[in-house]
């Protein structure tokens, strides 16, 4: 008789770093206790999975104005309160090296390391004019309907 894993599923649609930083620890952990993990990355929380580095792109004005706009990977994104002008995630980030948390680029490694899924919203990717040069490797590309079927099994499912 094969016993099937436990499924958790995140749906990461802030680009806030305090919540990213949420949904990492929460799939690291659903991990750790050996439960598939799927993280659907949409709208604002597809840009924790930017690369840090400028990849050039053939685009329209209009995408390479989201481009600028939006926050450039993990080690930009703001904070969901007291952002302080950029004040808050440094002080929140100080805190954490202060007591031994791992970073959110630490975060998403460990992910990676245990294998979790991540699938970026291919829908959105094209609504905002990203494109998967732009993305960290290792990511997938789906439309809602596969992150459907991975929630429709899941016993967790959390929207951040």
């Amino acid at each position: 008789m094969t016993v099937e894993k436990e499924r958790t599923t995140i749906v990461l649609f802030s680009g806030d770093l305090d919540k990213a930083i949420a949904a990492f620890i929460i799939a690291n952990g659903a991990a750790a206790y050996d439960h598939e993990v799927t993280i659907f990355f949409t709208f604002w929380g597809l840009n924790t999975m930017r690369k840090d580095e400028v990849v050039k792109t053939d685009k329209g004005m209009l995408e390479k104005m989201f481009g600028w706009m939006m926050p450039r990977g993990p080690r930009k994104l703001g904070l969901s309160k007291m952002n302080m002008a950029g004040m808050g995630p440094k002080m929140i980030k100080h805190v954490m090296k202060k007591h031994n948390a791992l970073t959110l680029p630490q975060l998403i490694e460990l992910a990676q390391e245990q294998g979790v899924k991540l699938v970026a919203c291919t829908m959105t990717m094209d609504l905002l004019g990203l494109q998967k040069e732009e993305l960290i490797d290792g990511m997938e590309y789906a439309g809602v309907a596969a992150y459907l079927g991975d929630a429709t099994e899941a016993k967790v499912n959390l929207f951040i």
